[in-house]
């Protein structure tokens, strides 16, 4: 289907990725979660702040996931791809 990088398996059943296949998908969601951490404890006491933060975050971590998953993103019913 398309030669991009693979990072992330697909879910064997529903819709999306499921665990990291790569050390570079272990690598974004290890950076994804430390970020959010790091946002939630500097912006604890705003609100606004904090979603201004994590919003385009994780859009964008959303973006590189589906981009990266093994097949794409596509309803699946358990069969074998």
């Amino acid at each position: 289907m398309d030669d991009g990088p693979e990072w992330f398996a697909a879910k064997r059943y529903g819709y999306g990725a499921g665990l990291p296949i790569s050390w570079q998908g272990w690598a974004l969601i290890l950076a994804f979660f430390a970020y959010a951490f790091a946002v939630s404890i500097a912006f604890k006491d705003n609100l606004s702040a904090t979603a201004a933060l994590m919003v385009p975050a994780v859009i964008g971590f959303i973006t590189i996931v589906a981009r990266t998953t093994r097949g794409g993103w596509r309803w699946r019913w358990g069969d074998d791809d």
